[in-house]
């Protein structure tokens, strides 16, 4: 008996129907904020020697089921793998081109990028996480890629790799005034809310908000070099009509708030995740969303997980890593350009494959 997909819809499920593509294209951003070495911030990487070299090994795995920055995949310190597993499986299956785009990784790829020239984040705790001009290019640049991949792609699909890129986030809703304390989701099964507002709010004591006005300054000083590039992609996507999914779970909710703040319209754009992100007892994607605006959809799916008979891959449906890399919108391109039919045993069928092949016989 076939277990097909079943996708959610925060909105009528007719809305889906918008989102159906014939050539869509998946673009990972990869960048860094040193705010991510506080202790206790993020799951991702094994310990805090490799996490910046975590977003570039998550770029190498989506193209060659290997990484070449490090040995092995980045994976969270019990040994559950990257999302970039879930994302490469989906693009396979649906033979759907990815691009890579490098916004202020502290360490290059070692595969082709498209790079947004700008620096790495820095620790939001003690200054400022990027300079005005860096901000406004890496908008710029995603602007004018945005605009290109458009002429040829009827839905871009915009996920991320940025380990402790939800308290960045928090810090750019804050600074733009949403109120998302206790709603940012985490690749712990332990969400430290507490540990994230509080370097938040310490950021926030250096700066007068009040008194700054622009939107590309609050993130400039709050925020991470992921944001503001998958913001500028979005925007040149949806300025030159086509559609735009943002792949990936709360973090996408400070691109959105970005957006909103200089009057972008939110029309042709959703947000796709796992349901592992939306049914997340300790966070609020949809709230943080209707905060921003009600006229942007988010789509879920579940992506079948529960039924491995891979460990690492059975702890995603325990509420550890949830989502990354896009993992839970490259599925939902998959089951779109399919025409939302898929049968979740072929879907895990495949990943399983690639989590023997690229995982338990990979030689370190």
């Amino acid at each position: 008996m076939s277990r097909e997909f079943d996708i959610l819809c925060s909105q009528k499920s007719n809305v889906i129907d918008n989102f159906l593509s014939t050539n869509p294209i998946f673009v990972c951003t990869i960048s860094y904020t040193e705010t991510s070495q506080i202790p206790g911030i993020t799951f991702a990487g094994a310990n805090p020697d490799v996490i910046k070299y975590t977003s570039p090994a998550d770029s190498e795995f989506l193209f060659h089921g290997r990484c070449f920055s490090i040995p092995g995949v980045p994976a969270t310190p019990d040994g559950i793998p990257t999302p970039a597993l879930l994302t490469r499986t989906a693009l396979l299956l649906g033979k759907i081109p990815c691009i890579v785009v490098n916004s202020g990784s502290k360490i290059a790829p070692k595969v082709p990028y498209v790079s947004f020239g700008i620096n790495y984040g820095k620790n939001i705790q003690h200054e400022a996480a990027l300079q005005l001009f860096e901000t406004q290019q890496a908008f710029d640049y995603g602007n004018v890629l945005g605009n290109q991949l458009s002429k040829s792609n009827d839905l871009v699909v915009l996920g991320e790799s940025i380990p402790g890129g939800t308290t960045t986030a928090l810090g750019v809703l804050t600074g733009l005034g949403v109120d998302a304390n206790y709603k940012m989701s985490s690749s712990m099964p332990t969400n430290p809310h507490d540990l994230k507002i509080r370097i938040v709010q310490e950021a926030i004591k250096k700066y007068n908000l009040s008194e700054i006005k622009d939107p590309f300054k609050i993130v400039s000083l709050l925020g991470d070099p992921m944001i503001p590039a998958v913001a500028g992609i979005a925007t040149g996507v949806i300025q030159s009509g086509s559609r735009v999914m943002l792949a990936g779970g709360t973090q996408m909710a400070a691109v959105l708030a970005l957006m909103s703040s200089i009057k972008i319209p939110f029309n042709n754009i959703c947000i796709g995740t796992t349901s592992y992100v939306t049914q997340d007892k300790n966070s609020d994607l949809d709230f943080l969303v209707r905060s921003i605006s009600s006229d942007v959809p988010i789509l879920s799916v579940n992506p079948g997980l529960d039924k491995s008979t891979k460990n690492g891959l059975l702890m995603y449906d325990k509420g550890v890593v949830k989502e990354g890399v896009g993992s839970g919108g490259a599925l939902l391109t998959l089951l779109l350009k399919l025409g939302k039919s898929l049968d979740k045993d072929i879907f895990l069928g495949k990943l399983e494959e690639e989590y023997e092949k690229n995982i338990e016989n990979i030689v370190v």
